[in-house]
Parts: C-alpha cells; sequence; structure tokens
C-alpha cells in the first residue's frame, strides 16, 4: 500500500505572487541606495526618487500581502510558516509605509530616521522574499 502525502500548503507561490514578491526587494532596495546617496551628497532629487522607490516597494509588498493573506486563509492548519510570512509580509508594509510618510517630510527632515527605515524594510523585504520563495508549507510530518 502506498502512502500519499498531502501538502497542506502551496509549495511554491504562483508566478504573479512571485513576480510581485520578487519585485518587492529591488524597490525598497533601491531607495535605500537613494537615500544612502542623498545621505552622501544632499542632493534633493535622491529624496524625491527614494519616495517613488517606496511607493512601488509598498504596492508590489500589498499585492504580494494579499495572495499571502488568501494563502493563509486556503491553509487548514493556521500555524507555521505561512503565518510567518504573512506576518513578516505585514511588518514589511507597514514600516514601508511609516517610511513613505517619513520621506513625505521636507527633504532636510527625512535624514536620519528615513535611512534607517529603509534599511530595516530593506531587510525585512529580503528576509519575506526568501521565506515566501522558499518551501511555504509549515513542514512535511510523515
Amino acid at each position: 500500500m502506498t502512502a500519499t502525502e498531502q501538502s497542506l500548503y502551496r509549495c511554491t507561490p504562483s508566478p504573479l505572487h512571485a513576480i510581485l514578491l520578487a519585485g518587492t526587494v529591488p524597490l525598497f532596495l533601491g531607495a535605500l541606495l537613494s537615500d544612502i546617496a542623498y545621505f552622501k551628497s544632499y542632493q534633493i532629487q535622491w529624496s524625491n526618487f527614494a519616495a517613488w522607490l517606496i511607493a512601488g516597494g509598498l504596492l508590489f509588498c500589498g499585492l504580494a500581502l494579499l495572495f499571502a493573506l488568501v494563502n493563509l486563509i486556503r491553509a487548514r492548519r493556521k500555524g507555521g510558516r505561512p503565518t510567518l510570512y504573512f506576518l513578516l509580509l505585514l511588518v514589511t508594509w507597514g514600516l514601508g509605509l511609516v517610511n513613505a510618510f517619513e520621506h513625505a517630510k521636507d527633504a532636510w527632515a527625512v535624514m536620519p530616521a528615513g535611512l534607517v527605515l529603509s534599511i530595516i524594510v530593506t531587510v525585512l523585504a529580503c528576509v519575506a522574499a526568501w521565506l515566501g520563495m522558499s518551501n511555504l508549507r509549515s513542514g512535511d510530518e510523515a
């Protein structure tokens, strides 16, 4: 008799989910690099560029968050990696929104809080992408 393995969660994200998740990282990373350039040069355009990149990152992260929510709702067990993945994306999006509000200030008032928030959001986006692109199951207990 053969035992069939039934996964509790999707093994990999759908192609659209993967594109949205993978698009989040370079947008937030670009905002971080723009903040570093602004910190070094004080050219106001770098702050404006970072604000637009953060807005794009929030859009991609928010849509990936919706996919993660659907994956979490469809899961039979609500604990484990899908919950961690959803919460990590939620924190990334929330801190990204705070970062967008920080970048909405006058250009001279953005530093250093904008740079610190950009570092945190970029690291969180990388971890969320790593977790989301890896196996989304909480584990195979046979």
